[in-house]
């Protein structure tokens, strides 16, 4: 069998060039391989997800050459997968209810210490509440996030791995790979059932790929961390292990990530502006495939 590899976009703003890079390489990988290659809608951010922007997605991606399975997986379908997922974490003790604010986050956090995202570690404000304390919120009607138990989750992988390293397969832009330990220790207890919707990035993709059948994840080298708390759930949630690609992300001079936010390169205004296909190839460096199909 041939690789299976996904693009897998948020709708909440247009595509740029950067968003081609990784749609383009996972579909190439797929085409050249004999595999196949998916698309799925990471819209579980209900606020931000626009109707106009999924059609804008299949309309960008096709005018690019490319093609997909369908079903399209659109992850706003899935949150009762995405709990499932969740309550075998509490059956195993690893996540606990978090109340707090983020003024009371951002109030209590060492300012010091950041998971690689940038963001403060959590603190600890709610980490071994009393179940009479958090009733009470409950009760109030509070909603809570639930986060990992990272010193405990730990200790549950070590129990399943002894002293072996947890690890993935990066593979290299020249196809060499290597083994890489990860360090999901450096994301704190992070948030895998945020408050607004049942689900979180890390939760929501691992279950995902898994579900699909993913064997080649193919991203942006900003979501190399990422991996780290990935790997530390599928192993908690006895979830295959697919191969890992990060490539380069697509950048202005002056070291600025492309943004949907500022519209940096969309793809909907270089086709207004009479770019084609095989211009878009060549801006981000990949030339042109023989086979698109």
């Amino acid at each position: 069998m041939g690789p299976v590899t996904r693009f897998a976009p948020s709708p909440n703003g247009l595509l740029h060039v950067g968003h081609a890079l990784s749609a383009i390489i996972a579909h190439d990988a797929a085409r050249t391989g004999s595999g196949r290659f998916l698309l799925r809608i990471e819209d579980i951010d209900l606020e931000r997800r626009r109707p106009e922007f999924v059609a804008a997605i299949f309309e960008d991606l096709k005018w690019l050459g490319l093609t997909w399975e369908e079903p399209v997986l659109v992850q706003s379908e899935h949150f009762s997968e995405y709990l499932a997922a969740a309550d075998k974490l509490i059956a195993q003790g690893l996540l606990y209810p978090c109340f707090a604010s983020r003024a009371e986050l951002t109030a209590a956090a060492d300012p010091a210490k950041i998971d690689p995202d940038g963001a403060p570690l959590y603190p600890g404000i709610w980490k071994g509440a009393s179940a009479e304390k958090v009733q009470a919120k409950m009760q109030a009607g509070d909603q809570p996030a639930l986060r990992l138990d990272m010193a405990a989750a730990l200790r549950v992988l070590k129990s399943k791995r002894g002293e072996a390293a947890l690890t993935f397969t990066e593979v290299a832009d020249d196809g060499s790979r290597r083994a890489l330990t990860v360090d999901p220790a450096r994301w704190g207890d992070a948030v895998i059932v945020r408050k607004e919707v049942p689900a979180s990035y890390h939760l929501s993709v691992v279950v995902d790929d898994a579900r699909q059948g993913v064997t080649h994840v193919t991203r942006g080298e900003d979501l190399f961390a990422a991996t780290d708390l990935q790997r530390l759930l599928q192993e908690l949630l006895q979830l295959p292990e697919p191969t890992y690609a990060h490539h380069r992300v697509i950048r202005w001079a002056d070291g600025r990530k492309l943004s949907k936010t500022n519209r940096d390169m969309g793809l909907r205004a270089l086709r207004d502006e009479g770019a084609t296909a095989a211009d878009i190839r060549r801006v981000i460096g990949l030339g042109r495939a023989d086979n698109q199909n």
